[in-house]
C-alpha cells in the first residue's frame, strides 16, 4: 500500500510540459497507490464552478478517471480556494478541511496547505482572511465569468509583484506557529506545501521528534512524496 502526496502544481495552459507530465503520472500511477492527497494549488487559480479550465480538459478527464480507481483527496490552496464540493465530486475527488489529521500505519499525519503557518507575512494573512470570508466570496461569485477571470489574473500578478519585494524569511513558516500546531494536534508527521521550499524538518516535542515534510512545487521540477508502509520516499526531477 502506497499513499502519494503532492501540492503546488499551479496548472494552467501556459506550461504544457507540466500538464503533460501530470497527465502521464495520473494515467500511469503505481498500482500499489491507494490514495492521492493533493494539498492545495492544483490550479493556478479558480474562479467558480463555471471556470472553463482553459486548456486543461485532458487533465480533468485524467483526474476523474483515476478517481474511480483510487481515493483522491483535495485540500484548498491559496490560489484555488473557490473549488467547491460540486467540482470535487465531478472530478471524483473528496474535499478535505485544512488542517486534517489522518492515521496511517499507526502514525498520526497532520496535513495542511501551509499558508496558515506563514504568520510573519502580515500582508498575506490579512488578504487571506478577506478572500476566505463568505461575504467576499459571495461578491466574487456574483460577478460575470469574464470579470472573475480578469480579477483572478490581476490578483495573481499583484501577488507575484508583492512577493518579489518581500524578504524571503517572512514568506516561510513561523516556527512558533508550527510548535503550537504540534501541541494542538499531537502528530507524528506533518506534511504541507505552499512555501515552494521542499525540505524535511525535525521538531522536538517532549523529547519526541516530529518530522515535517515540505512538498515542492511543480514549476520546473515535479515533486512527489510517497508513504510506503511506514517509510517516506521522495520522487523528484526536472520537467524541462
Amino acid at each position: 500500500m502506497t499513499i502519494d502526496f503532492i501540492s503546488d502544481l499551479h496548472l494552467d495552459k501556459t506550461r504544457p510540459e507540466v500538464n503533460k507530465y501530470f497527465i502521464n503520472y495520473l494515467d500511469n500511477i503505481n498500482k500499489d497507490v491507494t490514495d492521492l492527497y493533493i494539498l492545495g494549488d492544483l490550479f493556478e487559480y479558480w474562479v467558480g464552478d463555471d471556470d472553463p479550465m482553459d486548456g486543461l480538459n485532458e487533465i480533468r478527464a485524467s483526474i476523474a478517471q483515476l478517481g474511480v480507481k483510487i481515493n483522491i483527496w483535495y485540500m484548498h490552496g491559496n490560489r484555488d480556494f473557490l473549488i467547491s464540493k460540486k467540482i470535487c465530486s465531478s472530478l471524483n475527488m473528496r474535499l478535505l478541511e485544512d488542517p486534517t489529521v489522518i492515521t496511517k500505519n499507526g502514525q498520526r499525519l497532520l496535513l495542511l496547505h501551509g499558508d496558515t503557518l506563514c504568520t510573519d507575512d502580515k500582508e498575506y494573512q490579512k488578504f487571506r482572511s478577506l478572500v476566505r470570508s463568505g461575504e467576499w466570496q459571495k461578491q466574487m461569485l456574483s460577478k460575470s465569468l469574464k470579470e472573475r477571470l480578469a480579477l483572478a489574473e490581476n490578483l495573481r500578478k499583484k501577488s507575484i509583484d508583492a512577493n518579489a519585494h518581500k524578504k524571503e524569511s517572512i514568506m516561510d513558516v513561523n516556527i512558533n506557529e508550527v510548535d503550537m500546531l504540534i501541541e494542538s494536534y499531537k502528530p507524528n508527521i506533518i506534511v504541507h506545501g505552499h512555501t515552494h521550499r521542499p525540505n524535511i524538518h525535525k521538531h522536538n516535542l517532549n523529547q519526541e521528534y516530529i518530522y515535517r515534510y515540505v512538498l515542492g512545487d511543480w514549476y520546473n521540477r515535479f515533486f512527489i512524496l510517497s508513504l510506503k508502509n511506514k517509510a517516506f520516499v521522495i520522487s523528484k526531477g526536472n520537467l524541462k
